[in-house]
């Protein structure tokens, strides 16, 4: 492909924060490769292509090594260096922990961290060795709190917030940054798919995952190493929360995820 485009590749693209970041990186003149699982990602390859760079949909199930595999061939058949890393594909699955079943866990485990850790490990080896690139990684609020009936998925943004900010620490000087990205709750498809539903955060108003994305990317490319993002709400309640003793913001979480919950939302 020639172009003088520089490349940036976006995973969990097909929708919500993942599809506004993507949107965000062809705006600024990025031609994409773009992954998800499902094929919602061709239709999403589409709408992008209307800001005039190149998209390429690759679709391909990042739980599995191979899938995370397929993903890296398809950036090395381009032949351009990513320039722009955005690790947002991540899944949740809501429930009390000994009511889940263990391959649902497993599964969060694999696309949240096992796929992130791959995938950082492939990309900023080549960008250390050029000395310059840019890695977006999507956390959540929710990595500040441990997390009854989201035990695995908290667990796993708390892994991702850490392992963001552990290595932009260890590439300072570098020319390479890593970024975490922490959202609140985002009006997307993933409180449907992880079972949230009933719950009062399933039930509560969200941010539009367009601001979210939009602050995201300016963290991004100021080299942030970790940017809350969302509404003006949900960044003062992060502070708050963040102030509380553990054992309060666990109750709080409790609160919000429990399934069943009666009324609406507090």
């Amino acid at each position: 492909m020639e172009t003088t485009h520089p490349l940036a590749v976006v995973t969990g693209a097909s929708s919500g924060i993942g599809f506004e970041l993507a949107g965000e990186c062809a705006r600024h003149g990025y031609d994409l490769v773009i992954a998800a699982e499902n094929d919602l990602l061709h239709d999403a390859a589409e709408r992008l292509r209307v800001h005039g760079t190149a998209v390429h949909a690759v679709v391909t199930d990042l739980a599995t090594y191979d899938g995370v595999e397929i993903l890296l061939s398809a950036l090395r058949a381009d032949g351009r260096p990513v320039s722009t890393a955005v690790l947002n594909a991540g899944i949740g699955r809501a429930g009390a922990f000994l009511e889940t079943d263990l391959a649902d866990l497993a599964r969060v485990i694999d696309v949240n961290v096992s796929s992130t850790v791959h995938l950082a490990r492939r990309l900023l080896t080549d960008m250390a060795a050029r000395g310059e690139g840019r890695v977006l990684i999507t956390s959540s609020v929710a990595a500040g709190t441990p997390g009854p009936y989201s035990a695995v998925y908290n667990a796993s943004k708390a892994f991702l917030q850490s392992f963001a900010q552990a290595l932009h620490s260890e590439l300072r000087g570098t020319g390479v940054t890593v970024t975490a990205l922490l959202p609140g709750a985002t009006d997307t498809r993933f409180f449907v798919r992880a079972g949230l539903l009933d719950t009062r955060v399933g039930r509560a108003k969200k941010d539009d995952p367009s601001l979210v994305a939009h602050q995201g990317y300016r963290a991004l490319m100021s080299g942030r190493s970790r940017k809350v993002a969302g509404s003006l709400r949900t960044r003062a309640q992060e502070q708050v929360v963040r102030r509380l003793p553990v054992r309060a913001r666990i109750a709080l979480h409790s609160h919000w995820t429990r399934p069943h919950a009666s009324g609406s939302h507090l």
